[in-house]
């Protein structure tokens, strides 16, 4: 009889899941919002279940990857009171003056305004 391996039983089902969790962690390497050089992990869990004769064994296998997150995204915000209510605003500061044209063509969009109410 040939030696066979767990990682061969349930038809082949074994190696299909650490296969499909390989295919997430190849993913998210070649993602470019994720760190290139940070570790990726895939946990491959077996439990045994024996019965009370201890004839048969019941075997579980969850196969899990565990990857990087995506980069975190940064922006900037003013605090100011709105000239029309006096009420608290938050401003994202944008690079150039609204409306003003950059040298590659861009015209500079209106800042996104957060207002908030009053307590």
């Amino acid at each position: 009889m040939d030696k066979t391996s767990i990682l061969d039983m349930a038809m082949g089902a074994i190696k299909e899941r650490v296969d499909y969790e390989m295919g997430h962690i190849v993913d998210n390497i070649l993602d470019p919002n994720t760190p290139p050089n940070k570790k990726r992990k895939l946990t491959l869990t077996l439990e045994f279940t024996p019965d009370a004769e201890r004839q048969t064994i019941q075997v579980s296998v969850t196969a899990k990857a565990a990857l990087c997150p995506t980069n975190p995204i940064s922006t900037s915000l003013y605090v100011t009171g709105d000239p029309a209510t006096g009420l608290a605003q938050a401003v994202e500061t944008v690079p150039q003056v609204p409306g003003q044209t950059s040298l590659d063509g861009m015209e500079q969009e209106e800042p996104k305004v957060l207002k908030f109410k009053q307590a």
